[in-house]
């Protein structure tokens, strides 16, 4: 029994598959344990199933936010930081380049180490992979005992050129391995090789021939150590650091409730855990809790892959993922492509450099709190009230939301519970934003002008994504989703140009849908900077970059495919490139094959306006996506019927628009069928969402239950 199941910052939704259809359960989220939520809905789910699924084996493929709020809030591990001496505080020095470029007060966040628990290595690599300085046993066991003194709850190393080379950074990782163990004890470690099979020539060399397995500690390793050759083997000394860094700060915190949640679940009927990581593929539980950097958008990447599956099936290629929540927005673009993957993405200010899907995140949520600044001026977000205490109308909450306006303003149903638990209190809303709307003249124009910010802000990311990277939104289909987006879907729409919202089924709950629906993936890298002369004719530059790359590309496969053989999973490899003009400082990524060199120049042209084919070109990394691809999941069509959808209407009601209360109906989607066709205003309910349909929008059901919004 295969259960998706994405926890967020109010309701933790779970799809599952029953009689062949998919179901949909949310509960709210627990964010003191989010383990318990987990757990509690995998109880229910079996529960619901009774004795058909007592006997199954579970497994449970997991979107979660431990690792994204642990970074957001700064509230990670106390981390040693350990790189080649001089390069201490790279880190902290970053590219320094300015994050707000016109503002002169804005103030970086603090570096994740403090200087106190940076440390240098006296050892030295080259750029071309010599090993021209070792540590000393005796350097390393000072720092040991300095790591262990200061209370570090994780380690990060980062040697310099430790990806054309990694055998110094071994060496100090494993030493620092189990902090505690060395000393004047400390067995001698082999002289390391260089890149040429040779053995340097150094002061300090050591030439015992003693095998790794023979000096490394037997004692239980006491804290994580990340190693940055082992999770982002590329160049850029910083962005390797950094997601170094970033994973060794998650670690202790992601990792460890990754293993605990997947030991809960193996007492489930011996059930398995998957985790969904930001590149659009899940892992397992093993590798998620060893490289939790991995994992820092899992619960949007979810999204993305289940906004594109969705609209795949509809026909449509081309589509803009917006995905609103109780905390935040999440916005992607979509083209024939595909979904689009970066190594230059940033979380809260830092680079993360492993592969993740390029998406866009704001501030603004169903929970995201509204507030007066010493002006006066109204503002919304980024705070959110999260499930504790929520919205107003939550019950608990005491400061106006965007959840709470669009209750006021009549979009919301007090008579209608959220999830079918969540009753929402609409007197309680009206109260507490009638005492805290400061000069605004009615708790109306108060709640739409909530509305307004919020929907400006999205708008604002929406238009990141697209107009500010060449791409007309007028080009695209607008597919909303999240427990929220469907409330907000048309107004963007309508202000961004774009002609169509497409509103999939189980919209509260697409970001479980698409974890369900991921093959299970892995990606692998090198950094090469291996040239392709401009002499090259066309046919010989082609055959030089396919013999050039073979062997490296064949070795990363080699890895991967041991390691999907130790998970008995059979994979097949992804191949792609990273190229750049030799003198430039960046690089697109092209697939790899025979026509590499030409997608590279056609994909400079479309980027920056401009290609040279005479020009000599880099390889600067190589790229290797495993892919184990899962079992697929249909789910049902449904046959047209009549476009009449009277009968789906459960009531009509007064809900504000531009200011002007008009008079709409409420449908019950579940009572919409395939070629049902309705007008705004509307307000469509559902278990997981609400739709609302503005006043001259057209509104139609397609056969997969998709309501498609002509704006």
């Amino acid at each position: 029994m295969r259960i998706a199941i994405d926890t967020g910052g109010t309701f933790t939704d779970c799809v599952y598959l029953k009689d062949g259809a998919p179901a949909v359960l949310k509960i709210m989220s627990t964010p003191d344990d989010p383990a318990r939520s987990v757990l509690k809905a995998i109880g229910q789910i079996l529960a619901r199933g009774g004795a058909d699924v007592a006997h199954e084996f579970i497994e449970v493929r997991h979107g979660t936010t431990i690792g994204t709020n642990a970074l957001l809030e700064r509230k990670g591990a106390r981390v040693a930081f350990v790189t080649t001496t001089g390069f201490e505080d790279t880190i902290a020095i970053g590219r320094q380049a300015r994050q707000d470029l016109y503002n002169w007060l804005a103030t970086p966040k603090p570096c994740l180490v403090p200087p106190e628990l940076r440390f240098g290595v006296k050892e030295r690599v080259s750029a071309e992979g010599q090993i021209l300085l070792c540590a000393s046993d005796e350097e390393l066991a000072k720092i040991s005992d300095k790591i262990r003194d200061i209370g570090a709850e994780s380690v990060a190393i980062s040697l310099l050129f430790s990806f054309a080379n990694p055998e110094n950074e071994k060496c100090v990782a494993d030493v620092l391995r189990d902090l505690g163990s060395c000393g004047s004890d400390t067995p001698v470690r082999p002289q390391p090789e260089a890149a040429d099979g040779k053995k340097p020539s150094t002061t300090n060399a050591r030439t015992e021939n003693m095998s790794d397995k023979s000096v490394r500690p037997t004692r239980t390793s006491m804290i994580p150590i990340s190693v940055s050759h082992e999770i982002l083997p590329e160049f850029r000394e910083y962005e390797r650091a950094a997601t170094v860094v970033v994973n060794a700060y998650l670690a202790p915190k992601a990792g460890g409730y990754v293993q605990r949640l997947a030991s809960g679940i193996q007492n489930l009927q011996g059930g398995s855990l998957y985790v969904m990581q930001s590149s659009g593929g899940i892992i397992s539980a093993e590798v998620a809790s060893q490289e939790p950097v991995r994992t820092v958008l899992s619960g949007p990447a979810g999204g993305v892959v289940g906004a594109h599956w969705v609209a795949q099936r509809a026909g449509f290629e081309k589509i803009i993922a917006f995905d609103m929540g109780g905390t935040s927005t999440d916005v992607s673009l979509i083209d024939a492509a595909g979904p689009r993957i970066t190594s230059e993405a940033r979380v809260s200010e830092i680079p993360i450099s492993v592969p993740m899907l390029d998406i866009h995140t704001v501030g603004a949520g169903g929970g995201s709190l509204a507030w007066f600044d010493r002006g006066g001026i109204l503002h919304v977000g980024p705070a959110s009230a999260g499930a504790d205490p929520g919205p107003i109308c939550y019950g608990r909450g005491e400061q106006p939301t965007v959840t709470d306006a669009n209750l006021v303003l009549g979009r919301l149903d007090p008579e209608v519970a959220l999830a079918g638990t969540v009753a929402l209190d609409e007197a309680r809303a009206r109260d507490f934003m009638r005492e805290t709307r400061g000069s605004i003249a009615s708790v109306e124009e108060f709640a739409s002008g909530i509305v307004r910010l919020a929907e400006a802000e999205m708008e604002k990311a929406i238009r990141v994504i697209s107009v500010e990277r060449g791409y007309d939104p007028r080009e695209f289909t607008l597919v909303c989703f999240g427990g929220a987006g469907p409330l907000h879907a048309c107004s963007l729409a309508h202000e961004l140009g774009i002609s169509r919202v497409m509103v999939p089924a189980t919209p509260g709950a697409l970001s479980a849908v698409g974890i369900l629906m991921s093959d299970v993936v892995r990606d692998y890298s090198r950094t090469l900077m291996i040239t392709v002369g401009s002499e090259l004719d066309g046919r010989d530059a082609r055959r030089s970059i396919i013999d050039l790359l073979e062997p490296h590309f064949a070795e990363l496969e080699r890895k991967g495919t041991a390691e999907f053989r130790d998970e008995e999973l059979v994979s097949v490899p992804l191949r792609s490139a990273d190229l750049r003009y030799a003198g430039q400082g960046y690089e697109l990524n092209v697939p790899a094959t025979t026509e590499t060199l030409a997608d590279f120049h056609a994909a400079h042209a479309k980027r920056y306006g401009h290609a040279d084919a005479t020009r000599t070109v880099e390889v600067v990394n190589v790229r290797v996506r495993m892919i184990a691809v899962s079992q697929r999941v249909e789910f049902p069509r449904k046959k047209q019927r009549a476009p009449d959808c009277e009968s789906g209407v459960i009531k009509r009601k007064r809900v504000m628009f531009d200011g002007i209360w008009l008079n709409a109906p409420v449908y019950q989607r579940d009572l919409l069928a395939p070629g049902n066709m309705f007008q705004g205003p509307a307000i469509v309910h559902e278990y997981s969402a609400t739709t609302v349909v503005l006043p001259g929008c057209k509104a139609q059901v397609d056969e997969y239950s998709n309501i498609l919004i002509k704006v």
